[in-house]
């Protein structure tokens, strides 16, 4: 009795902590989706470089998250509340994970088109914008980790189809006369603006995770409109 007592106090401690790494993980992105909206806007090297340093940092938690997991999953066979939050949580550092390449990928665009910008200021405002949305859907995703709970979006969500109707914004831009793009240029913009679009899918797909925890719904029986 005593030994299933320490086991399962180790295991409870190993299970905050894992949540708290998780939390730490949406943070590192948060700021990382920030200071790249930061160099895109400004062709700022400095944003630049803390990206790469943030996401170097992401991805360490996200080894370590997977290591806390097996130790976790060796303890004690969960009961099935706790079964299901140690795989829901390696999920959620695998989106975030891809999450922080994502930024990154942005970030190497600026680094490669500086010190120009990666796009006629036109354009570059409304990548901006998406870097910005990208941003605050993961800040919402942590407080979702942090606190065990996601409402599904409302039909006043401001964020609800916002980055679809900022790529619809893009696509008119750039197929524009005026902006004179050359197509290699156009295909660049587009690559990056599909990074960022991504960002917010894998936002999504936190929700639905941090819900299927909450209510024991899966991600795929959630109703499509809460993605």
């Amino acid at each position: 009795m005593g030994e299933n007592l320490r086991v399962r106090t180790q295991f409870t401690r190993e299970l905050v902590a894992l949540t708290n790494d998780l939390t730490l993980m949406c943070r590192l992105t948060h700021d990382a989706a920030e200071r790249v909206t930061d160099a895109l806007v400004g062709a700022d090297l400095t944003a630049t470089y803390e990206v790469f340093a943030l996401d170097e940092q992401l991805q360490k938690m996200y080894g370590a998250c997977e290591a806390r997991t097996v130790v976790l999953l060796a303890l004690q066979a969960p009961v099935a509340r706790d079964l299901r939050h140690v795989v829901t949580a390696i999920q959620i550092a695998t989106e975030l994970s891809r999450i922080g390449g994502l930024v990154s990928r942005v970030a190497d665009q600026v680094y490669q088109s500086h010190p120009g910008h990666v796009a006629p200021q036109s354009i570059l405002d409304i990548l901006a914008e998406m870097g910005r949305l990208a941003a605050t859907r993961t800040a919402l995703s942590g407080e979702a980790v942090a606190t065990g709970h996601q409402e599904p979006p409302g039909e006043h969500d401001p964020g609800l189809h916002a980055m679809e109707l900022l790529h619809k914004q893009l696509h008119s831009a750039l197929a524009a006369p005026a902006s004179d793009q050359p197509a290699t240029a156009a295909i660049n913009v587009a690559l990056l603006a599909n990074h960022l679009e991504r960002c917010v899918d894998h936002t999504a797909r936190i929700d639905r995770l941090i819900r299927f925890l909450d209510t024991g719904v899966p991600p795929t029986a959630q109703p499509a409109d809460s993605a």
